[in-house]
This record gives structure tokens, sequence and C-alpha cells, in this order.
């Protein structure tokens, strides 16, 4: 499953609310919000997860609340009659420090619970599970973190999963946004360190693909157009778009070639992502690829064969490592940093397109 973030007192609802009803129709089906409330203002934010909760209703979205006792009691609950928070539209709280174990299992048999994953332990967990906890309901919900430096190591966030799938609760985790980065630092909101300066999209693939986990929320308040476009992509088609900056000395027919729909060859080669269909789309014209910028293939680098390839000419690769210059290969451009992460999940016979910007 995939969700967005909303931070109430952040902006009014209506502001917030075609941002909303956008992400469902891309398939975005979980919100998440935080309801660590300030004193000076506690009716503001009551009246906004009442809103926010009858727009997730209409939508057919999850609404999962992090809160802490002070603000249940702000908003005129406590942990015995919490579950009402259900009328208002919210699915689920995600709880934490200073709830017992025995509150927290009886919580869970009337609506969704999230555990803090990065903190949880397997005793508290064995003590979660004599009180009655339905792990049914219950998911294991990693942190972000806004200070750069202090996001996850891959594996201790793996060790930590696969744990947790041995103990029959789901996962979830947070990517970056790359628009409304949320204050104060704007640093953005990763789980994972190695994901603060990738894409979006970038991020979700690699938590999709190797990190054993159900469910990704952006962090951040919201993404990009080309990031979207990313998701639809691949949603939809299941391709990946690589957004990519021209070389200066580019030329039209190059860009030609290195345009349209791509796939990846089946026997994928070590050093680079090979283009089946470019061969044949620099076969229509006739005009040779004349040599042209043969300069350092970076990681990255999106180039074509010239002439002096021979059979080769016309062939489009991007290179998955620093490789030397050739004068038989002209570089067209490179993808851009953040979506370098990208290029380890075409695997053979993975379609792509190079999006130039």
């Amino acid at each position: 499953m995939l969700g967005i973030s909303v931070y109430l007192g952040n902006q009014q609802m209506k502001e917030q609310e075609a941002y909303i009803r956008k992400m469902k129709q891309y398939a975005f089906d979980s919100i998440f919000t935080s309801l660590h409330i300030p004193e000076d203002d506690p009716a503001m934010y009551k009246d906004q997860l009442k809103a926010l909760g009858s727009l997730a209703n209409e939508l057919n979205m999850e609404l999962m609340a992090d809160i802490s006792p002070t603000s249940l009691q702000t908003l005129g609950f406590n942990w015995e009659n919490a579950s009402e928070l259900v009328k208002w539209g919210v699915t689920g709280l995600r709880v934490d420090y200073g709830v017992d174990e025995k509150t927290i299992a009886h919580l869970s048999k009337q609506m969704k619970v999230a555990l803090n994953a990065s903190t949880l332990t397997s005793s508290t967990l064995k003590q979660l599970k004599q009180n009655g906890l339905v792990t049914t309901s219950t998911e294991a919900w990693h942190n972000f973190y806004p200070r750069p430096e202090t996001g996850l190591d891959w594996e201790d966030f793996l060790e930590k999963n696969n744990w947790l799938k041995n103990e029959g609760i789901s996962i979830m985790a947070f990517i970056p946004g790359d628009q409304n980065l949320r204050g104060p630092l704007y640093e953005k909101l990763p789980t994972l360190e190695v994901h603060r300066f990738v894409s979006p999209f970038a991020a979700y693939l690699d938590l999709k693909n190797k990190g054993k986990i159900e469910k990704i929320l952006i962090g951040d308040n919201g993404i990009s157009e080309s990031t979207l476009e990313q998701f639809t992509a691949y949603q939809k088609k299941e391709e990946i778009i690589l957004r990519a900056v021209p070389a200066p000395s580019v030329t039209e027919q190059e860009i030609k070639v290195a345009s349209g729909r791509h796939t990846n060859r089946v026997d994928r080669a070590r050093d680079c992502i090979r283009s089946v269909e470019s061969r044949h789309y620099a076969s229509i014209g006739k005009d040779k690829i004349s040599p042209s910028h043969c300069i350092e293939r970076l990681v990255g680098s999106i180039t074509v064969d010239n002439e002096r390839y021979k059979r080769y000419q016309g062939e489009v690769q991007i290179t998955l490592r620093d490789l030397p210059s050739d004068n038989r290969v002209n570089v067209l451009g490179r993808v851009v940093p953040e979506d370098v992460l990208l290029l380890r999940w075409i695997k053979g016979n993975q379609t792509f397109r190079i999006k130039w910007i």
C-alpha cells in the first residue's frame, strides 16, 4: 500500500483537500497524520481531524494518527474510549511511549494499532501477545528522521523486518517527498538515511524490492509532478522513467534515438543497460552517427554507439558503473543524481523511458 502524510495546523483542510484527492486518484490509499497537539489551540486540531476523517471516509482511504496521551486527552478521549475516534474517520492509532501493553492489546481488538518498529523489543511484543494483542490489526511502523545522518542503516532495518515478519506483524516505512518539505529543518523525512537525497520514486522501488515491508508512506507534504509521473508509469505500465540532463553537444538525431520506450536485454550486461529497441530506431534513418563527446562514462551516463562501432551503431546504453572514454561511444547526457538508484532495478526485460529535462 502507498500513502501520504498530512500535517494538521500547517494548512487549513480545504487547502490540503486537493492534494489528498489527487493522490487518491494515483492509488495512494493511506493517510498518516500527527496529533501531537499544541496546548494553545486544541479546538482547531479537533475540527481539522474531523474534517480529515470525513474526507478519508468519503475517499475510502485509511487514516492513521500518531498520538500521545496528552493529545488524546486534549481531544476529549482517554485510552479506554480511544476507539471512538473511528467515528471521526480514524482507522487506527500509532502508539509509542507511555502506553502499557494491556492497553495497547485492548485497543488492537477495536481498531488498527501501529507500534514503533524501530524500538519494539521481543520482550515487549511477547507481553503484548500475552495480553491478547490482535496481530492481524497490528502494524509495526518505522520512524522518519528529519535530521541528516540519523536515518536507519539497511542492515539493522532488514534484521528488524525479518524478525517482525516471523512474528506475524506487517511493516511500514517512510520515503522522502520532494515538494513542500516539512520544517523546521526541511531536510526530507526518510526512514533510511540512504534515501535522503534520492527521488521519492527511487526510494519507493528500493523499499518495494528489498525492504520486506507492506506499506510505504511519503513522509513530507508532497511530491513533484515529474515524480508523480514516475509512480504512474510504473503502476500502469511497469515502466521506469529516468530523468536525465542532455550533454551540451547532443544532436537532435541522437536525442531521437535515445527517446521512446526501451527494454533492457534479457541477457543483461554487468556494466550497462542495453536498449533492445535502439538499434532498430537508429536503422530507420540513413544518416551515420558521427563520433562526438566521447568522454568518460560516469555511472548513469546515457550513450549511443557511433559509426566506429560498426554494426553496433545506434545502440543506446546507460552505464551502471564508471567506464573509461571510448571513441566509438558518444555520451548523450546523464541520469539526474536523484534517479541513479533506479538503475539497479532495471533488470533483464524491464522497460524504461528516458525523460530529458
